[in-house]
């Protein structure tokens, strides 16, 4: 036998059987390192995920406040809805599921694509909002197709329920998604995506007080997504209800008066600031926002009416003839109008320039030029007082000031001066825009809020209350700190006024509705006074060339309370293209007759009350006055 060959043949055979035990070794090595690496260093991430196959977050959302009336009546309430949502922790490709998902939710696939692409860094476990308020046909689409889809998932909400007609819907509001320009707030820094917030009206000021804190329950889940069982749950915290200041019958009373017509009016307590109602028209239906279609909203903001706008604390106007009251207060207390006399011939010339009054008053003085509403009376006051005199009093009674109240989006109104027109026109103050100002016309702007506060303020001796629409009963101190400092304005305050000056002008717009400008609207037994206003929307030698037309009809405008000094109530009414300010009057007295006789029911008194009476030697001009001029100015 050949030993050289044996010899050879066992050398090799140990080279194989090294370079087998290396490869067995590096394969062992790889694999320890492997299991490693999923045991040691993934452990948490694959056990997080382990658990995501069979336990579920499902968020259980807090129901928002309701919304009562003063007396505890509602007006804003919940009822039961069921939305879908998408799951994102499925780890499967969406894309293929999108035409079935489309289908048996009745949504258009580029919508579904949008809310993928508007949620695309949002954190995976979140719950993506599809479809709200889901018809019973398509939660059993869901159902019935939870092993093709699983990341379809229901969820159980409480959803605003509105009145309907768009009542009070201004100063309610509605709630609608968080937006993503919202999110990019500090205000709302504690919210997410497809959380439902305020968006205008209490729904908006007191969002933080009406949104309660949502609740979350474990579930067990197949490896189909169905839910098989349950470990626990956090119980979700609901909003808080509030009560607003308003009255339901007066409400009700303020949108019957403003039943087809374009303005706002709102009613206050002088004493404290209460709204007792507010409406503006045209209106919107807030429950339309739940499924917000492209018709409906192009029919919203397309409307020259512009039904979004709250017009009671938005629409900026001349306040006309209304004005005339803080005119009065000016002249009084500087110590000019109660001995200026005028006689009026139908206008006046001044700086070269003729300014018509309606009517030939004939003497004026300050008793009867306010029931009279004597333009030349207050064309010669202003010239006396002058721009910056007025705008003193003025701004002293909030005038192109906010006044406060809890409603996002007040405005602020316009009152002129020198250093006004200075800084926005960079030009001087000319001495004859002043006489346009003196009855309300010109650069002036007010809202009805202001108007009201202002002249009920100068009816209360000078006390000017800060208004609100919610009763802060039961509110925490600092959420209503917080609304508060929100809406900053002017507040409550007091401006100087004599005894004798507030009796004067008190007096004389208690004329106005005897033997004046509203006497049409006189109530017996009622102490009614206030203030007419017909602010024209353009200059004359414009309505000449517009050629007419409704919209180039003078607004209408009434201040009205009662009783003549310290009210219970102030009416503030503006009527749009309603032409002259005693047809507003009319609206504000059913209104504030709707006041007087639900304060007698509730007193068990319902006997006429002494109808005030008139001045003899202030009544004989004002008749003698009134068979050449028609009431309403």
């Amino acid at each position: 036998m050949d030993t050289r060959h044996v010899e050879r043949k066992e050398k090799l055979s140990a080279v194989k059987l090294h370079a087998s035990q290396y490869i067995i070794a590096a394969v062992l090595l790889v694999l320890a390192v492997g299991l490693w690496r999923l045991q040691v260093l993934g452990a948490s991430n694959y056990r997080v995920l382990a658990e995501q196959n069979r336990v579920r977050k499902v968020p259980v959302l807090a129901p928002r406040g309701k919304i009562f009336d003063r007396e505890g009546r509602i007006i804003v309430d919940n009822y039961p809805s069921v939305s879908c949502y998408l799951l994102r922790e499925q780890q499967k490709n969406l894309d293929a599921d999108l035409p079935l998902i489309a289908a048996g939710l009745h949504l258009p696939i580029e919508q579904i694509e949008a809310t993928l692409k508007r949620y695309a860094y949002a954190p995976k476990y979140q719950p993506l909002p599809l479809k709200q308020d889901i018809t019973p046909d398509e939660q059993a689409f869901v159902e019935a197709h939870r092993n093709e889809l699983p990341e379809l998932e229901t969820l159980d909400e409480q959803r605003r329920l509105y009145p309907r007609d768009g009542f009070a819907a201004h100063l309610i509001g509605y709630v609608g998604e968080v937006s993503e320009n919202d999110l990019n707030s500090s205000k709302y820094a504690a919210y997410s995506p497809g959380d439902v917030v305020g968006k205008s009206g209490v729904e908006q000021a007191y969002d933080g007080v009406l949104r309660g804190v949502d609740g979350s329950r474990n579930v067990v889940v197949n490896s189909h997504g169905k839910e098989v069982g349950q470990l626990g749950q956090e119980l979700a915290t609901p909003g808080q209800d509030i009560h607003l200041t308003i009255d339901l019958d007066i409400q009700k009373a303020v949108e019957k008066q403003l039943e087809g017509r374009v303005g706002g009016i709102v009613v206050m307590d002088p004493h404290n600031g209460e709204i007792l109602a507010m409406a503006s028209r045209p209106t919107f239906d807030p429950n339309q926002f739940l499924h917000l279609s492209k018709a409906y909203w192009s029919s919203i903001v397309n409307d020259e009416d512009h039904p979004m706008m709250n017009k009671t604390i938005q629409a900026q106007l001349a306040p006309g003839s209304t004005f005339k009251i803080i005119m009065s207060m000016a002249g009084l207390q500087e110590g000019v109008a109660e001995t200026l006399q005028v006689n009026c011939t139908g206008g006046a010339d001044f700086y070269g320039h003729y300014f018509k009054c309606d009517r030939h008053h004939g003497g004026v003085n300050i008793n009867n030029a306010i029931p009279l509403s004597c333009d030349t009376f207050f064309y010669t006051l202003a010239n006396k007082l002058g721009i910056d005199t007025m705008a003193k009093y003025a701004t002293s009674v909030g005038i192109s000031q906010r006044t406060g109240i809890d409603l996002p989006e007040e405005a602020s109104g316009v009152m002129p001066s020198t250093a006004w027109k200075l800084k926005t026109q960079h030009d001087k103050w000319y001495a004859g825009e002043t006489i346009s100002v003196g009855i309300g016309q010109g650069a002036i702007e007010a809202t009805p809020l202001q108007l009201a506060r202002a002249l009920s303020g100068i009816a209360s001796g000078g006390v000017l209350r800060r208004p609100h629409v919610v009763l802060p009963e039961g509110i925490p101190p600092e959420q209503l700190s917080a609304v508060q400092s929100t809406f900053s304005g002017s507040g409550d305050k007091t401006v100087p006024l004599t005894a004798a000056n507030w009796q004067t002008i008190t007096d004389a717009m208690a004329q106005t509705t005897i033997m004046g400008t509203a006497a049409a609207s006189h109530m017996e037994g009622i102490d009614f006074i206030g203030k007419t206003g017909t602010a024209q929307v353009m200059s004359h030698d414009a309505l000449a060339r517009s050629g007419g037309g409704h919209k180039t009809v003078p607004n209408s405008w009434f201040v009205g309370m009662a009783p003549r000094r310290n009210p219970d109530i102030v009416v503030a009414v503006l009527w749009q293209n309603g032409d002259q300010g005693a047809n507003s009057a009319k609206l504000a007295a059913n209104i504030i007759d709707t006041f007087v006789t639900k304060q007698r029911k509730a007193a068990g008194n319902l006997h006429i009350a002494e109808t005030p009476q008139v001045d003899e030697a202030d009544k004989s001009k004002m008749v003698t006055a009134a068979a050449s001029s028609p009431t309403g100015q």
